[in-house]
C-alpha cells in the first residue's frame, strides 16, 4: 500500500509518499495557511506525487474518543470538528488539510492519525487533574499528552538500537523542538507525560512558557488583560522569545557563547525546567533504561544532550563526548560503561503515520 503522509504543523505542511516498504518516493513541503494560495500549494504538491492508495493525516488532537487511527467519513469528521475547542490552533488546520486532500485525491481513504492516542495508556494517578468532578465530566478535562506519533516511532527505534524488546525497557523519551515535551514510556506504553490538557504544560519551549502558575493568568485576567491577549502570550510570546528574545535555540546558544548573560540566563532556566520534569518522569518509572533524544532541538543540539545528561548523571545517563557531537541519525551516544543508555532517535512521524492507515484500513 503507498500511503501519502500528511503532517501540518504551525509553519509548514509536510507531505511524504511512502512505498509499501516505506521507501520515501517523493517529499513536498508547503507553507502553513487556509488561503486560497495555500490550497492551490497543496493540490500541485500532491499532483506531483505518485498517486497515493491511501492518506495519513496528522491531528494533534482526538480528544476522549478517538485513541486509534480512524479512517474518515463525514460522521467522524463532523467529531473532529467539535474538538476546536480542545486544540484551536492545530485542529484547524488539519480539517482544513483534510478538506484539501480529500478535493486533490477524490476517492482515496483518509486515516485521521492522532498524538494523543499514545497516551491514551495513561493511568488514572496520572491523567486525572484534582479540579471539580462536574469539570472534568462536562469538559472532559484530563491530561491528553501530545507528540504521540514521534512517541510511538521512537519507542520502536530505541528498541531496535539495544537489541531489547521495547516491553522490556523503561525510557524518558524527550521530544526537544519548537515545542516540546517528554514521556515516560513503560513496556512500551506512556504512562506519564509533561504536556497536559493542551500543549502549554510542561517545558520551556520556543514561544510557549510551558507550566506557570494558575494564578498567573488569573490575577492578569482579574487586572484586565483580556483573555484573548493572555492566550496569545502564552503560545506565542513566552518561551525561549521571552527569555532571550529570540525561540531559535541556536541562536540562544550562540549569544550564549559569545557571553550574552540575558542568553545564558535562558539556557538555565530551559535546562532547569527539562532537568526537574525528566526526574519526575524517572520517578514515574521507578528507574530508567534508556534516555532517548528526538525532534529538532532533541536530534541536533549535542550541547543540549550534553546537558541533560549531565544534570541526570545521579541518575545514571552519562553521553560519550565524541559519539554525542558527532550524532547523525538514529545512534547510541552513551558514554563506555554507562548505567542508562542515551540515544537520538530522528523524528519520523511520517513512518508511524503510515504504520498507522494500514493498521486502520487491514483492520476494516
Amino acid at each position: 500500500m503507498r500511503v501519502l503522509t500528511v503532517n501540518p504543523g504551525s509553519s509548514s505542511l509536510k507531505l511524504s509518499v511512502l512505498e509499501p516498504g516505506d521507501a520515501v518516493a517523493a517529499r513536498a513541503e508547503v507553507a502553513t495557511g487556509m488561503g486560497e494560495r495555500e490550497a492551490e500549494q497543496v493540490a500541485a504538491a500532491v499532483h506531483r506525487m505518485p498517486r497515493p492508495d491511501a492518506v495519513g493525516l496528522r491531528f494533534v488532537h482526538g480528544g476522549p474518543g478517538f485513541t486509534a487511527p480512524t479512517l474518515v467519513d463525514d460522521g467522524v469528521t463532523a467529531r473532529l470538528h467539535g474538538l476546536i475547542g480542545l486544540a484551536p490552533l492545530h485542529q484547524p488546520l488539519s480539517l482544513y488539510a483534510l478538506g484539501e486532500i480529500r478535493r486533490a485525491l477524490p476517492g482515496v481513504p483518509v486515516v485521521a492519525c492522532f498524538d494523543t492516542a499514545f497516551h491514551a495508556t495513561l493511568p488514572d494517578a496520572a491523567a486525572t487533574y484534582a479540579v471539580p468532578a462536574e469539570w472534568r465530566e462536562r469538559f472532559a478535562l484530563r491530561r491528553y499528552g501530545f507528540h504521540g506519533l514521534s512517541y510511538a516511532h521512537a519507542v520502536g527505534r530505541a528498541g531496535e538500537l539495544l537489541g531489547r524488546d521495547p516491553a522490556e525497557l523503561r525510557m524518558v523519551i524527550c521530544h526537544l523542538g519548537a515545542g516540546a515535551s517528554l514521556a515516560a514510556v513503560e513496556g512500551g506504553r506512556s504512562v506519564d507525560t509533561t504536556m497536559g490538557f493542551t500543549p502549554l504544560e510542561g517545558l520551556v519551549m520556543a514561544t510557549r512558557a510551558g507550566s506557570i502558575d494558575p494564578g498567573v493568568p488569573l490575577w492578569l485576567l482579574r487586572h484586565g488583560v483580556p483573555a484573548d491577549e493572555i492566550n496569545d502570550a502564552l503560545e506565542h510570546r513566552s518561551g525561549l522569545l521571552a527569555l532571550a528574545g529570540t525561540a531559535d535555540m541556536r541562536e540562544v546558544r550562540a549569544r550564549a557563547g559569545r557571553g550574552d548573560a540575558v542568553a545564558a540566563a535562558a539556557l538555565d532556566v530551559y535546562h532547569h525546567r527539562l532537568r526537574a520534569c525528566a526526574a519526575a518522569m524517572i520517578a514515574a518509572l521507578g528507574g530508567l533504561d534508556a534516555l532517548v533524544f528526538t525532534g529538532g532541538v532533541g536530534e541536533h543540539d549535542a550541547e543540549v544532550r550534553r546537558r541533560a545528561a549531565a544534570d541526570l548523571a545521579f541518575l545514571g545517563p552519562a553521553v560519550d563526548p565524541d559519539a554525542n557531537g558527532a550524532a547523525r541519525g538514529d545512534t547510541d551516544v552513551s558514554a563506555p560503561g554507562a548505567r542508562v543508555r542515551t540515544l537520538v532517535v530522528e523524528a519520523r512521524e511520517d513512518l508511524q503515520i503510515a504504520a498507522g492507515v494500514r493498521e486502520a484500513l487491514h483492520a476494516g
